[in-house]
């Protein structure tokens, strides 16, 4: 089991037994039943890297690449055109096209709009152990422009370790509005292998190793319709492995370099069984 497969049982445990159920929910599955959650507020997790904590799932298999394609997506293509995520491997955003082929001024649009990712490393580099080290793809202007799915994880907040043991880390903690947990939010899913994939790009374009990563969700979800896998990830133990995530770049690199041939997952032995099928409310 990994650390990521105990922080999903605590986290599934907590909402079955105590999480709070919505009212009037925005998403409606694609019967158009209006699609109830129940929620846990301030959801945290955090993983050292650098002691081969790498959040992933081993309860059920994770699209691990897929999910790493989609960072790229974001900030290195910086793209908000559906055509252009799906060239680079990354389909489920064609849901949320509001009527242009685009998600409209969300996600990689921000990102290039505020020339983020630039910013970030410029700041890294020069000033490393400075405070204001963020990314925030969460800009009104942006959110006022088009319609839109309005972005879920959308802050990053960099900072620079000088440990005792004489080597320099860089940190980062992930912030996210909202978050389907048995699809994308939880424990060891897309979102926590995409960021800790990106905190490993950008540590290693700055010259740092990669530390410590966290993740803290707002407000965490499971869909009513979602339950009886929940209960199933619960039974399942998870498997005897130690995945680690390699980024076979030198350091100093250039950040819009790195594709996803550069990345091996190791040692990941997912369960092997029945594959589970969820009904998204969107």
């Amino acid at each position: 089991m990994t650390r990521a497969d105990a922080y999903l049982e605590i986290n599934i445990m907590n909402i079955l037994e105590n999480g709070y159920i919505d009212k009037d929910p925005r998403p409606h599955y694609s019967d158009g039943a209006p699609a109830h959650t129940k929620s846990a507020n301030h959801v945290f997790r955090t993983y050292d890297l650098s002691k081969g904590q790498f959040p992933i799932c081993t309860k059920r298999p994770q699209a691990w690449k897929t999910a790493i394609r989609e960072a790229l997506v974001i900030y290195k293509y910086a793209t908000n055109v559906i055509s252009e995520m799906e060239e680079q491997g990354v389909g489920w955003w064609k849901q949320w096209d509001i009527g242009d082929g685009t998600i409209g001024h969300r996600y990689g649009f921000s990102v290039k709009r505020y020339d983020l990712v630039n910013k970030l490393i410029k700041g890294i580099k020069e000033n490393p152990y400075g405070r204001r080290h963020i990314m925030s793809l969460w800009q009104n202007q942006d959110l006022e422009e088009t319609p839109g799915l309005a972005p879920c994880a959308f802050l990053t907040i960099w900072n620079v370790r000088n440990a005792p043991n004489g080597k320099e880390y860089l940190d980062m903690v992930l912030i996210q509005r909202s978050g389907d947990m048995l699809v994308a939010s939880g424990a060891g899913h897309s979102n926590e292998i995409q960021y800790a994939a990106l905190l490993m790009m950008i540590a290693k374009v700055t010259g740092y190793e990669p530390g410590v990563f966290s993740h803290l969700v707002a407000n965490e979800q499971i869909y009513d319709r979602h339950e009886d896998n929940a209960k199933i990830m619960l039974e399942r133990k998870g498997t005897d492995c130690h995945p680690q995530l390699i980024l076979h770049k030198e350091k100093g690199c250039d950040f819009y370099e790195i594709t996803i041939d550069d990345f091996e997952l190791v040692d990941y032995k997912p369960f092997e069984g029945e594959k589970l099928t969820f009904d998204l409310g969107i």
